[in-house]
């Protein structure tokens, strides 16, 4: 008799959310789950480790592995396996071809124009945020917001005002199921005092986020609601914080991001 593997979460929530099992390829998820497997934290694996981190046997994960490697997306020295350049064709794919960033991109030079900061539009991915356009200058920060940057959304002013967009009861179960890193000294890591931040970013509708992934930088964020009315990402500036004070800060900035949001709405 043939073993079966169980089905993993991925393949449950989608047949839950109605794709007809005969339409399920489970060879592309989880070749898509070896991609996703590499992080800073794991830039070169072995077959064994690339395998327990997507839940399959060494013997599966290499031959995926050694199928990405011949597509190009994989580089290995026979032991240890890492990601090619190529996989960033999967990302660039997604800005070239998406309506959003294209639609935002002037928007966006009204906003440095009018903020001399670096602005940006990004969407909730999970847990993160990913930042899908931008315009500005480049700084000199760590974090380094280039487009297709993920970062923990409730660290930035972004993520932290779509979080709380969701609703109380979506923040209480996301509260339930993580754990809070502190990245700064500054970081929100009690789960009581975010509850109330985001209570607090939802009532007032717009965020700001100070030195919680960064020290000495500030993020502002507004939402991006579409002509029905559904939120489809945040418009956000990000600066390093000077001397100048939260206050003077919102004054400067956020009319400019509010107006720049209303005058999108229309074009989503």
């Amino acid at each position: 008799m043939a073993f079966q593997t169980p089905q993993d979460p991925s393949t449950q929530s989608a047949l839950a959310q109605g794709l007809d099992k005969r339409d399920w390829i489970a060879g592309l998820e989880k070749g898509l789950s070896i991609i996703e497997a590499f992080d800073d934290a794991h830039s070169r694996m072995t077959a064994s480790q690339t395998g327990e981190r997507c839940g399959m046997t060494r013997t599966a994960a290499r031959r995926y592995l050694l199928t990405l490697q011949h597509l190009g997306y994989v580089a290995t020295d026979g032991k240890l396996f890492w990601l090619t350049p190529r996989v960033l064709r999967l990302g660039q794919s997604y800005l070239e071809s998406a309506r959003l960033p294209r639609v935002v991109q002037p928007f966006l030079q009204r906003v440095t124009a009018g903020t001399n900061e670096i602005a940006y539009v990004s969407v909730m991915d999970g847990d993160d945020i990913v930042y899908v356009a931008r315009n500005g200058s480049n700084r000199s920060m760590n974090t380094g917001f280039v487009l297709g940057s993920r970062v923990q959304a409730r660290v930035t002013a972004a993520g932290m005002l779509m979080m709380a967009l969701r609703g109380p009861e979506w923040v209480d179960r996301w509260l339930a199921d993580h754990e809070l890193k502190a990245y700064t000294s500054h970081t929100i890591d009690n789960k009581d005092r975010l509850r109330l931040e985001l209570a607090r970013v939802r009532q007032q509708g717009w965020a700001v986020s100070e030195q919680q992934l960064e020290l000495n930088y500030r993020g502002i964020a507004v939402p991006l609601i579409d002509h029905h009315g559904d939120l489809v990402g945040a418009v956000s500036v990000s600066m390093p914080m000077g001397h100048e004070s939260t206050e003077d800060a919102l004054r400067r900035v956020l009319g400019v991001l509010q107006e720049t949001a209303r005058a999108m709405r229309n074009l989503l």
